[in-house]
This record gives C-alpha cells, sequence and structure tokens, in this order.
C-alpha cells in the first residue's frame, strides 16, 4: 500500500474517531424545567394595579372622565332620539366605541364650549352686546358638528363597502368554486382583506359560531351595513338557502350583476360630468379667457369710441 495512502487512511479514522468521541460527549443543551418555567411565570404576573399604571394618562384618566360626563349630558336627550343616533353609530362603524348616550353628550359638550368660546372672545373685544346671539348662534353650530361628522362617516363607510363588494364576490366565488363551504368563503374572506366589508363578514361568522341562525346573521350584517347592494345580495343568499339552489351559481350572477350596476354608476356619474363643469366653466374659466383675449383690445377699443365721439 502507498504511504499517501496509508495517510490518507489514517486521517480519516482519527477524525471518525473524534467526531464519535464529540458525539458521544457532547449533550443537548436542555430547556429549563417545567418547575423553573412555572416559576418565572408566576413571578411575572403583574396585579391590576401595576398594569394599570402602564396604560397612557389619556386613557387612565381623560377618557373615562369624558366618557361619564358625555353619558351624564346624553341623558337628557328623549328616547326616540336615542333610538336614531343608535342606528346612526350601527351603520358608522361604532366609531371609537360611542354610545348613543356618549354621541349625546358629546354633541352638549361642543356646544357648551363652543359657545364659551365665542361669548369670551365677543366680550374679550368690547362686542358685549352681541354676546348672547352670538352664543346662541355657537352653541347651535357646535351642537350639530358631531351630526356632520357622523353623516360623513357613514357616507364614507357606505362608499367603501360598495366598491369592496365586487371583488368580495368574487373572490367568494373563486373560494366556493374550489371547494370550500359559504361560511369558509366569508371567513377567507375576512382573513384576506381588512376593510368594513370584511369586518361585517367576520362578525357575522363570529355570530353564527355562536349559535345565531345563518339567515339571522346575514340579516343583521345588512341591517349594519344599511346598503341596498348588501341588502340585495343577503336576500338572494336567503331565499337561495331556502330553495336548495347553489351557492356558486347566485355567487356568480351576483358578481355579474353588482359589476353591471357599477358600469351602469359610472356611466351615470359620466353623464352628469359636463353638467357639473359647466358652472365652473362660466364662473371661473370663461372670465378668464375674456380677460386674456380681450383685455388687449378694450384700450383700442375705448379710443375708437372716444374719436366717433
Amino acid at each position: 500500500m502507498p504511504a499517501e495512502m496509508t495517510l490518507f487512511l489514517i486521517s480519516g479514522l482519527v477524525a471518525a474517531s473524534v467526531a464519535s468521541l464529540w458525539r458521544a460527549l457532547w449533550r443537548p443543551r436542555q430547556g429549563p424545567s417545567l418547575r423553573e418555567r412555572f416559576a418565572q411565570y408566576v413571578g411575572g404576573v403583574q396585579t391590576v394595579e401595576e398594569l394599570e399604571r402602564q396604560r397612557p394618562f389619556a386613557d387612565r384618566m381623560l377618557k373615562p372622565l369624558f366618557r361619564r360626563l358625555f353619558q351624564r349630558l346624553g341623558r337628557l336627550s328623549p328616547v326616540r332620539n336615542m333610538e336614531v343616533i343608535e342606528r346612526k353609530l350601527m351603520i358608522a362603524g361604532q366609531p371609537g366605541n360611542l354610545s348613543a348616550l356618549d354621541f349625546v353628550g358629546l354633541k352638549l359638550f361642543t356646544g357648551v364650549v363652543l359657545s364659551g368660546l365665542t361669548v369670551f372672545y365677543l366680550v374679550s373685544r368690547g362686542m358685549a352686546a352681541r354676546a348672547l346671539p352670538g352664543g346662541i348662534i355657537a352653541w347651535v353650530l357646535g351642537f350639530y358638528l358631531p351630526n356632520l361628522w357622523l353623516n360623513g362617516r357613514i357616507r364614507k363607510r357606505k362608499a367603501t363597502i360598495i366598491r369592496a363588494l365586487p371583488n368580495a364576490l368574487d373572490m367568494l366565488t373563486i373560494c366556493v368554486d374550489a371547494g370550500l363551504g359559504f361560511d369558509a368563503a366569508l371567513m377567507k374572506v375576512a382573513e384576506e382583506w381588512d376593510n368594513p366589508l370584511s369586518q361585517e363578514f367576520a362578525r357575522a361568522i363570529g355570530e353564527i359560531r355562536m349559535g345565531m341562525r345563518r339567515a339571522d346573521a346575514l340579516r343583521r350584517m345588512a341591517e349594519r351595513t344599511d346598503v341596498p347592494e348588501v341588502h340585495a345580495f343577503v336576500a338572494v343568499l336567503i331565499q337561495a338557502d331556502r330553495l336548495g339552489v347553489s351557492i356558486s351559481d347566485v355567487l356568480h350572477a351576483q358578481s355579474d350583476q353588482i359589476r353591471l350596476r357599477r358600469r351602469q354608476w359610472a356611466e351615470e356619474q359620466a353623464r352628469k360630468a359636463p353638467l357639473k363643469m359647466l358652472f365652473p366653466l362660466v364662473l371661473f374659466i370663461f372670465p378668464s379667457l375674456f380677460a386674456v383675449i380681450l383685455g388687449p383690445a378694450i384700450p383700442r377699443i375705448l379710443q375708437a369710441l372716444q374719436v366717433m365721439r
């Protein structure tokens, strides 16, 4: 056997021996025992007071104070008005987790603050005679400003739901065609997207899992959105479920119908555009064009008229 081969064989045997010895002596690093982990977990538990101190000052003091104030002021509102406000807040998606009492109290508080600031400003400017009517006007304005904000939130949320509905129907159709059930398809849409429509889907699935009938959960979803397209979609689904019609066929038909309505709406808006552009053209663009085109000729026209006299 050549010397090179003998040396290579000896080196391989030594390396194998070292590797075997290291593998025999090596022990995997064990984590902490169950007792140690339990002691560490129990020792790290914080009391309610410690958790409360970690929250921001606004969450601990200001928000509860204002909420209590809003609720006390909100009790001055009639019951009928409270029901209307509660429905509007539900359609708006419960912004800020406000209840009807909180919202009415916010309206009264905004009116009082705006009125007080207006009276203080007028009195400091030496217009004390205008303080009373100015304060009343400011109070009315401050009382209705939250209504404008809430109506804006409702319009924005409805527009977002209407824009997201065709794509959601397409994804539901794909999921159902792929073999998922309708509830699983709704949950898939809720997991993939983050918009008001997907949130309503997730809430409806949660209600179904809690034992509510699918038809009732879908009706409640339509009531919370208050969008005609969602109402029509839910009505067709409930009817198909009662008659035993295939959900896939219903979703295909609804998707085509929603896209047709969206195309018709876009065409309607396009036909309204010339009429809406007429007023800015007449009030702003045409006077500027006349000034640029006829402006240099006006002095000459005036000179010609003077010569003719």
